[in-house]
């Protein structure tokens, strides 16, 4: 699950990148600087969510090591 929230981590900050450098311009004169915002947004509610699939995945860990039968 890790994986995953390090994509939309990524994801999120390059279209918020993208938005910022090539249209700033256009953002403002249509007012849409908003989705700036959104991306930030986005960005930042990756980590708590990277932190709980971190915690998921070690739970995973746990769970199967300790099903499985000892030799």
């Amino acid at each position: 699950m890790v994986p995953f929230a390090v994509a939309g981590l990524i994801a999120w900050a390059v279209a918020g990148l993208v938005l910022l450098l090539f249209f700033r311009d256009w953002l403002t004169a249509h007012g849409h600087q908003n989705w700036l915002w959104t991306c930030l947004a986005g960005f930042l509610w990756g980590f708590p969510g990277l932190a709980t699939m971190m915690r998921h995945d070690a739970n995973r860990r746990r769970r199967r090591a300790a099903a499985q039968p000892q030799r």
